[in-house]
């Protein structure tokens, strides 16, 4: 390669939880650099969360960690070209790559769910991703099925 890499960026953590994971949630929920809103939508996520599983044990942060421990995808499939031919090759993912896919599975399906605010929206995808149904889960799900499917492929690996 020609460049350098760039340099990973630091995320601070968030301020109520002092998680980064959290504060990295919030940047993928962010719009327009509204991150003050973004915040706002996700604590009152996880604040009707908890009103909707009282009986749970868990505080409403280790449901959400819990909710996209479920929607992390653990392999994929990439493209290779190998003559002519385009195989789906399987490969695993990076932990980094894993945890972003996931958050960015979470807030897309939230986004496309019915519902009133979107708090409301990721705090019902965040439950059914707990509870391990929801669009978010069913597109990990997919994905592993892919990756299965062409497993006689995985000796093109890159």
């Amino acid at each position: 390669m020609r460049k350098a890499k760039p340099k990973k960026r630091q995320v601070l953590p968030d301020p109520v939880f002092g998680d980064v994971r959290v504060a990295k949630f919030v940047n993928h929920l962010m719009y327009d650099g509204k991150k003050s809103i973004a915040f706002e939508i996700f604590y009152t996520a996880l604040d009707n969360v908890k009103s909707k599983l009282p009986n749970e044990e868990m505080t409403a942060l280790e449901i959400w960690k819990k909710a996209l421990e479920n929607v992390t995808p653990q392999v994929e499939v990439k493209s290779r070209r190998v003559g002519g031919a385009t195989f789906q090759v399987p490969t695993e993912i990076r932990p980094d790559r894993k945890e972003s896919i996931s958050m960015k599975n979470l807030i897309l399906y939230a986004r496309k769910r019915g519902g009133k605010t979107m708090a409301d929206k990721l705090a019902a995808e965040i439950v059914d991703a707990f509870n391990e149904q929801g669009g978010a889960f069913k597109r990990k799900e997919d994905m592993h099925k892919m990756a299965e499917a062409n497993r006689a492929f995985a000796h093109f690996r890159f």
